[in-house]
């Protein structure tokens, strides 16, 4: 059994290959003609959780339908979205590398969450599952910052910074999933494929 994988994430292409998970990628447009479907711009008010889910959902329902339009094989769609929840704002992905700074710096010596909802839509049917890390950062110094987003390890990633990479060198403490923090927290994405069949192991 294959599935779609709504995401442009190489960090969910290699999760998803180290459990055995065959995808097909599945491609929105983005940039001046993206879909607005998956317009990530927060709304007023919202929940880091509720953000997160929303997102996830109608990333693999709008999936489930570009499937239908572009006339491809049926299968499960599987999208997820990750964000970074400070004193209970969202934090996404930095528009810049001044942004970037500026979110490290606030993150420096203090804990912070990482959410990553997951959502595999098939058929008429969408399931769900949240993982929800805490993430302890050590004390920054400037030039470390200033370093770190000149590597540009930052861009595209929400928090302005990617665990699996230089970024571990900040974390002094994690609790939850260290995948989800990733990107994609493979156990529950296990539990949440056999949901529609799919047995991984």
């Amino acid at each position: 059994m294959r599935i779609y994988l709504a995401s442009r994430s190489p960090r969910r292409r290699e999760l998803l290959t180290q459990i055995g998970v065959r995808f097909d990628s599945l491609l929105f447009r983005d940039g001046a003609r993206m879909d607005p479907e998956v317009d990530e711009t927060p709304q007023p008010g919202e929940a880091a959780d509720a953000y997160v889910e929303r997102l996830a959902r109608a990333k693999a329902e709008h999936g489930g339908r570009l499937v239908l339009l572009r006339h491809l094989i049926q299968q499960p769609v599987l999208a997820a979205d990750t964000s970074i929840e400070l004193d209970g704002e969202i934090i996404g992905k930095p528009d810049n590398d001044e942004h970037a700074s500026a979110i490290l710096q606030r993150l420096s010596g203090r804990a912070h969450f990482v959410l990553t909802g997951v959502a595999v839509h098939f058929g008429d049917r969408t399931e769900y599952v949240l993982s929800k890390s805490e993430v302890v950062f050590r004390t920054l110094e400037a030039e470390e910052i200033r370093r770190y987003v000149l590597s540009g390890e930052h861009c595209d990633k929400a928090g302005a910074y990617g665990i699996q990479g230089h970024a571990a060198l900040f974390v002094e403490h994690l609790a939850g999933d260290y995948n989800g923090v990733m990107g994609l927290p493979l156990c529950k994405t296990g539990e949440l494929l056999k949901r529609f069949g799919h047995k991984v192991l």
